[in-house]
C-alpha cells in the first residue's frame, strides 16, 4: 500500500510539471492576452505576426494576410500551437521573446521554419 501512495504521488507531481506555459496564462490586470489583447511580433523577414490568445488552449495567429485557429500541443518548452497547417512555438513573454512559425507536416511533426520571430 505504501509503495502504491508513493506512485500515485510521484505520478501526480511527474503530471503536474508537465503543464504548458502560453501568454494566456498571464493575469487580464496586466493588459495582456488574457485579456484579449492581440500581441504582435516582427519576423526576421521584416513581415509581422499577430497573435491573441484564448483561454491558455487556443491561439489565433494572423501572418501573411490570414487567419489560423490553432490548439495547444505538447512541448517540452514554451507554448506550441497547431493549426490550418502551421504551427507557432513561443518561448518566454514580453519584448523580445521569441516566438517561431513553423510547417506542420501531415503526420504530426515539426516541419522546417517559415518565420522567426521577437515580441515587440
Amino acid at each position: 500500500m505504501k509503495i502504491f501512495l508513493h506512485t500515485i504521488s510521484f505520478l501526480a507531481i511527474t503530471i503536474t510539471g508537465c503543464g504548458h506555459f502560453s501568454p494566456a496564462s498571464t493575469s487580464a490586470a496586466s493588459g495582456t492576452a488574457a485579456a484579449g489583447k492581440s500581441i504582435s511580433y516582427r519576423c526576421e523577414s521584416g513581415h509581422s505576426i499577430a497573435a491573441v490568445y484564448r483561454s491558455g488552449t487556443t491561439a489565433i495567429v494572423w501572418y501573411a494576410g490570414t487567419s489560423r485557429e490553432m490548439t495547444i500541443a505538447v512541448s517540452a518548452s514554451g507554448a506550441r500551437y497547431v493549426g490550418g497547417g502551421l504551427e507557432w512555438w513561443t518561448k518566454g513573454m514580453g519584448p523580445d521573446s521569441t516566438s517561431t512559425l513553423f510547417r506542420h507536416e501531415s503526420d504530426g511533426t515539426t516541419g522546417g521554419i517559415v518565420e522567426r520571430c521577437k515580441e515587440q
